[in-house]
């Protein structure tokens, strides 16, 4: 590595797929609102540090349209992923659709069933004329090559599980960090969805472990996200490290972007160094809960569908 070059994130196989993902996904979230001129500069820092998947959404803003000229000026180089949070087959079908014209592609890598967590919903979309059945199709058709589900909140790793006791899906996305894992329950839970995905091979994506807490009411300050980043460096780094650092099997884990992209490079930076500095130690990580003010951002029921 010559002098002033930033060494590439590891990479690992995201499941199924092959493909050789960065450890660290971007969350595209983080372009819903910008200009497409400031996303451009978000993209060379993701070529510096070889990010090279996407993690969008149909309803993240602007993100696809943003992604597009991106896709075109490197051809290939990205592994896509959008999602769809319609629960029938002819509105999920209407989104995919709107999401490749909004990409500008023909195909996407992965398409996901997004925040899939209440039972209602989750019965709609796995049932007749269901989102499922949609996607589906398009599988068959060479429109997607991948079909996922992700979820928030203290519910979704059990609901992950049933969802994959209904279909083989190919990845998941919930919420994992050592905050959220001090729940014993949920804990619990995350470990047996995790042993399941090591089995058959399913690929995780992880959220919210640069989360600090939800927004103090009167907090004036920048509010780039739903909840607050965690802004002190060391804590940030450990949290990052400690996901990278765990799973059932080495490099099992993805760990999505912030979509507040004041704390990308941060996050890059300790994605970078997790693999050779391995986990933080238990009283680091209990030190930063206290000091940082860290909190969990969700409750088991009222603040589950965000």
């Amino acid at each position: 590595m010559s002098s002033g070059e930033i060494e590439a994130l590891e990479r690992a196989r995201f499941g199924r797929s092959g493909h050789r993902s960065s450890r660290v996904l971007f969350g595209a979230a983080a372009l819903g609102h910008m200009s497409q001129p400031r996303a451009d500069q978000v993209l060379e820092v993701l070529l510096e540090y070889g990010v090279n998947h996407l993690d969008t959404a149909a309803d993240y803003g602007d993100s696809e349209l943003r992604l597009a000229p991106w896709l075109r000026a490197h051809p290939g180089y990205f592994f896509v992923a959008t999602k769809t949070g319609e629960r029938t087959a002819d509105g999920a079908r209407a989104s995919l659709e709107a999401s490749l014209d909004r990409l500008g592609v023909d195909r996407v890598d992965l398409i996901q069933l997004h925040n899939l967590v209440e039972e209602d919903e989750w019965q709609v979309a796995h049932g007749k004329n269901g989102a499922l059945e949609a996607l589906l199709r398009a599988k068959d058709e060479g429109l997607v090559a991948a079909i996922g589900v992700t979820g928030h909140g203290l519910r979704i790793a059990a609901m992950h599980r049933r969802s994959l006791e209904r279909y083989d899906y190919d990845s998941v996305l919930l919420p994992y960090s050592y905050l959220l894992t001090r729940d014993g329950g949920y804990r619990a839970e995350t470990d047996a969805l995790l042993e399941t995905c090591a089995e058959r091979d399913v690929a995780v994506q992880t959220i919210k472990a640069a989360a600090r807490r939800r927004w103090r009411p009167g907090d004036d300050s920048p509010h780039h996200s739903w909840y607050e980043p965690m802004r002190d460096v060391s804590a940030l780094s450990r949290s990052i490290g400690w996901v990278l650092s765990s799973g059932r099997v080495p490099g099992q884990l993805f760990l999505n972007s912030s979509s507040d992209v004041s704390v990308l490079r941060t996050i890059l930076d300790a994605a970078r160094q997790a693999s050779r500095l391995g986990a933080p130690s238990l009283e680091e990580l209990e030190a930063d809960v206290a000091a940082a003010g860290l909190e969990p951002l969700f409750d088991g029921g009222a603040l589950e569908r965000i």
